[in-house]
Formats: C-alpha cells, structure tokens, sequence
C-alpha cells in the first residue's frame, strides 16, 4: 500500500513540480496585486484570475498528458482540461489531474488500435485528425462530466465539513478541509462554507473560530520548513522562497503541490491543523472577519481586543507541529526522485509503434 502511494504521490509530483515556477509567478501576483495585497493594483490584479482558473490547470493538464504519452498526450490532456474549465465552477486542479492523463491513455489506446492500418504517406494526416476528433469529444465529456462531477465533489466536501463543525467535533473538521485545500478546493471550503457561518457567529459573539480553521498559516509554514530542512532536490530548494509567500503572502496555493508530490505529508498538515485547532477551542479564540489573504499580516488586522495570545498561540502550534511530524516523514519515508521527471511511455514524432505483450 505505501508503494502504491508513493508511485501515486510521484505520478502526481510530475504533473505539478515542473508547473511550481508558474504557481510560484501566481502567488507573487496575488500577494502584491489583489485588493488586500502589498501593493494593489486594480488592472495588475486582472491577471489573477485568468491565471488560476485557466493557465495553471492547463499547465497541469498537459503535463499529466505528456508523461503517458509525450507531446500528443500533452496536447489532447490540455484539450480535455480546458472542456472541465469551462465545465466547472471551482477552480479545476483537480479536473486537471484527472483529464490530462485520461485523454492521453485514451489516445495511446485508439492509436494501437489503428496504427497499423494507416497507409504510408498517412502518418501526419492520421496524427492530426485522430487528435482532433478524439480532442472534440473529450471537451465535450469534460464539459458535460468531470466538471460538473467536481464541483459536486466539492460541495459534497462543503457540506461534511459543515456537518462535523455541528456535530462537536471541530478540531476534527481539519481532517476534510486539509484534503480539500490541497486539492485546491480551499476557496469553496472557506467562502462557500465557512466564511458564511463565520459571519453568523460574529452578529451573536462578536467573533468566530470559523474563520481560523482553514486560513490558519501555521500547518503549511511548519510543512514547507520540513522539506527545507529534511527535504531534497527540488522541493528543498523551492521550500524557502514557498515559505515566504505563503506565511507573509497569505497564499496558501504555493504549499499545496508539496503535499501532492509526497502524499503522505497530508499527515503532517493534519498534525498541525489539529493542534491548533485544539488551541483556538481551549482559548476560546476566534477572527472578526476572514483574513484575506491568510498571510500573518492580515491575521494581526482582524485579530478582536484580548485574543491575541490565543490565536497566535495556536498559528504557532500548528507550525511547529506539522514540522516535527513533516521532518520525521520525511526522514523515514524520504521522497524519491524529486528531480526526475518520469519519462514518456511512448515518442510521438511519428506513429507509435505497440510493444509487444
């Protein structure tokens, strides 16, 4: 099970690790432009948007294409991603994952099927209209199918989270909001349900824990801090400057491909997230507002007279947490190949020719 996890977790890293410079150029954008940033710029903050919702899935989705099946597979992936875009409400890294890599094995498949029956002098008439067909009718499934199907998928993860916080059992609300942040799910889980309720706590109590569960950015400090100090490779050289966006940026997105490159550190972001959380309950903390972005700075503005301690107590917590648990993971289940891009299974210049079984 652990190798099937860790072969998953890489398949993974090598749709998202190549894309973490463009991640990167994003979450610099956010933090200086938008409205709460460093320095916002109305028109310079116009490209956020197009860059989260279209550019990086796109990115994504390629890239998972072109490890199955070299550039036609990336390029068939991007074709079914932009159909799952446009077919989603909610950002669609997840989409992305999911159709680039489908629409490329899909391909790979139809061409062992009729490689062999295109005439000589056929090749690049058959590269191209075999591509495009089958690119026409996977936008339209993405469309039609695994956009809609995510986002039902999301508000389905909305609704547990809603549901544990009423149960009681709030610290361990952490353990769905984790998973649907690095599936990059964040902004559905804190607008769509926990900001609303948020709001509702503040009109009765003048404050609310709501707001510090998923914008806390101690468990993701303490998690990119493992992979600088235990990590390698590419990880451990990107961590430092990740760290810094996502503590004094607020954007958390930067973090989210770590875990994704080595799944297992979910477990560190549950150890931290759950101690803090543990913290705000005892201290009986709670935010005004929702900060935006999560960064440190925005924290300190919307922290109410008196709970100063509690709340940054519990940010604390939770940094130092997901860093001893993330170290140690990292040390006994080190990450493997983080500078290795896995190859293609197949060249595409030309027609595939089928491996022998």
């Amino acid at each position: 099970m652990l190798e099937r996890v860790q072969r998953y977790g890489g398949f993974l890293a090598g749709m998202v690790i190549p894309n973490i410079g463009a991640i990167l150029a994003w979450g610099l954008i956010t933090a200086f432009f938008i409205p709460t940033g460093w320095l916002p710029n109305e028109n310079l903050a116009k490209i956020v948007g197009p860059m989260i919702t279209y550019l990086l899935p796109i990115l994504i989705g390629y890239t998972g294409g072109k490890l199955i099946y070299g550039h036609r597979g990336g390029v068939i992936g991007a074709v079914m991603t932009t159909g799952v875009i446009v077919g989603a409400g909610v950002v669609m890294f997840l989409g992305a994952m999911i159709a680039g890599p489908l629409a490329a094995w899909l391909l790979k498949k139809v061409d062992e099927q009729l490689m062999e029956r295109v005439p000589s002098g056929f090749e690049m008439l058959y590269n191209n209209f075999s591509s495009g067909i089958l690119g026409f009718a996977l936008a339209l499934i993405g469309f039609l199918g695994i956009g809609p199907l995510v986002t039902a998928g999301s508000d389905a993860l909305g609704s547990f989270v809603d549901g544990t916080i009423k149960a009681g059992l709030l610290p361990l609300a952490d353990i769905p909001i984790e998973v649907g942040k690095v599936l990059f799910l964040n902004n559905a889980i804190n607008h769509g349900v926990l900001a609303p309720l948020g709001v509702q706590e503040v009109a009765q109590h003048g404050k609310a824990i709501h707001f510090l569960l998923e914008t806390n950015p101690g468990p993701g400090l303490g998690l990119l801090l493992a992979f600088w100090f235990a990590g390698k490779g590419t990880a451990k050289q990107t961590a430092p400057g990740a760290a810094i966006i996502h503590f004094f940026g607020g954007i958390h997105e930067v973090y989210f491909p770590y875990v994704l490159f080595h799944p297992i550190m979910i477990v560190a972001m549950w150890a931290g997230g759950i101690t803090a959380d543990l913290i705000f309950v005892a201290t009986n903390a709670g935010l005004v507002a929702t900060p935006s972005p999560g960064s440190i700075f925005a924290y300190l503005l919307v922290i109410p007279p008196g709970q100063h301690l509690g709340v940054l107590a519990g940010v604390a917590a939770g940094a130092v947490m997901s860093f001893v648990v993330g170290s140690a993971i990292l040390r006994v289940y080190p990450v493997r190949g983080q500078d290795e891009e896995p190859a293609p299974e197949t060249s595409t210049t030309s027609i595939p020719v089928a491996t022998p079984a």
